[in-house]
């Protein structure tokens, strides 16, 4: 794992459909039918490649706890890359209706986590992109399995304090709708630790300018490539 060392997000939303009535119809939807993908590919940002994004075979995948900037950084690398990016919660709304938290709250984790799992299967087919991931995305054993054989996955890893102050702006988080948010955010941090420690890179981040993260993504990006047997 290469480790760097120091900021973060908020997702574009679009109007609801109506509701979607079983589980069976959430999950196909999360699958991508219907058109869900040409929505998710209308939203990745675009500009000339870059000589760093000519040796890159694969997608680059970030992942870490909510509120860490997965989205915000993402968007910022994409474009230094020359990429398309995508976010995978709105990818989640824009095949099902719903919010990911929505989707979350209504059918349950276990059925949460199995769309999830199929649609970044389906996000890390075909041409080389930046992905930010939910928080729980890369907690899923398969999940991570396949991201790790497919993508190069990037742990951005900032303290619990600025997790809590960031995510505290809106109440979009269903897993923080507990009595002491913070503790939540400390428990989650030490229950996925030893997950995320598993991607290729780790990136810490903190309160700085994004800018800044995405220098630190490159040059360990950079060395991940370099140092990656032929």
């Amino acid at each position: 794992m290469v480790l760097v060392g120091r900021s973060l997000g908020t997702v574009d939303r679009k109007k609801r459909i109506p509701a979607i009535s079983t589980t069976t119809t959430i999950k196909m939807a999360i699958l991508g039918i219907g058109g869900a993908f040409a929505e998710a590919g209308s939203r990745c940002i675009a500009l000339p490649v870059t000589d760093l994004a000519k040796r890159l075979d694969r997608p680059v995948v970030l992942v870490g706890l909510m509120g860490v900037g997965k989205s915000t950084v993402g968007r910022r690398l994409a474009r230094r890359l020359g990429v398309p990016f995508v976010d995978s919660d709105s990818a989640i709304e824009d095949a099902s209706g719903f919010s990911a938290a929505e989707v979350y709250e209504r059918y349950g984790e276990r059925d949460f986590r199995d769309g999830e799992r199929r649609l970044v299967a389906r996000l890390i087919e075909g041409e080389v992109r930046v992905i930010a991931t939910g928080g729980g995305a890369y907690i899923d054993s398969r999940t991570r399995e396949l991201l790790n054989e497919r993508a190069i996955t990037i742990w951005l890893d900032a303290p619990v304090e600025i997790l809590a102050e960031r995510t505290s702006r809106r109440d979009t988080r269903p897993l923080l709708r507990t009595a002491n948010p913070k503790s939540t955010l400390e428990k989650l941090s030490d229950e996925r630790r030893p997950s995320y420690e598993e991607a290729h890179i780790h990136i810490k981040s903190g309160d700085g300018a994004h800018r800044n993260v995405v220098d630190r993504i490159v040059a360990a990006l950079e060395e991940h490539l370099s140092n990656r047997p032929s």
